[in-house]
């Protein structure tokens, strides 16, 4: 028998979507945008990061956010969403996961995101403690289609990649069964 180093591979998908309201702030990746309504939720609604974080813990396999931070508890009233990513990351982590790449999409009808793409980036691979070019953030519009065409709302899908985090487990393996 010979032993070599086993790396696994996960990857896992995540949707979000809000309605648009007046009186709140509009965020996306953790930065604030300019726009005459924000995203309607229990949190800040940010969609990108709850894509982000819902493609995470299933990759791991460690339910959804709001098995982790339930809308009902008021301690994550209007809390930022770079946080809860943040316990994510650390969930991941514990789980022996690490992040090998994020493909997210914003689909927006209004406003033109395009220029705040760069400090989303930014500011997610921070959180995840990962380089800006592990994260990959696009946007589209539905072309007016839906309700984010008539802009009522803003939604995000996002799809992570893991790599098991522990490469140091030998794996033994029977040569004549190979």
């Amino acid at each position: 028998m010979t032993s070599f180093f086993e790396m696994e591979f996960r990857s896992g998908i995540g949707f979000d979507s809000h309605p648009l309201t007046k009186g709140r702030k509009l965020v996306l990746g953790g930065v604030d945008i300019p726009h005459g309504q924000g995203l309607s939720g229990h949190s800040d609604g940010d969609v990108l990061v709850h894509a982000i974080m819902d493609a995470l813990l299933g990759a791991a396999n460690l339910g959804d956010k709001g098995s982790h931070f339930p809308s009902s508890d008021p301690q994550y009233k209007d809390i930022s969403s770079l946080i809860l990513l943040s316990r994510v990351r650390m969930l991941v982590a514990e789980s022996g996961w690490r992040l090998s790449n994020v493909d997210a999409t914003i689909l927006a009808q209004n406003p033109r995101l395009s220029q705040f793409n760069l400090d989303m980036q930014k500011s997610v691979a921070k959180t995840l403690s990962v380089e800006p070019s592990r994260i990959s953030i696009k946007i589209t519009t539905t072309d007016h289609l839906g309700f984010i065409g008539r802009e009522e709302g803003i939604a995000a899908i996002a799809v992570v990649s893991l790599v098991s985090g522990d490469r140091t487990q030998p794996v033994q393996i029977d040569h004549e069964t190979i």
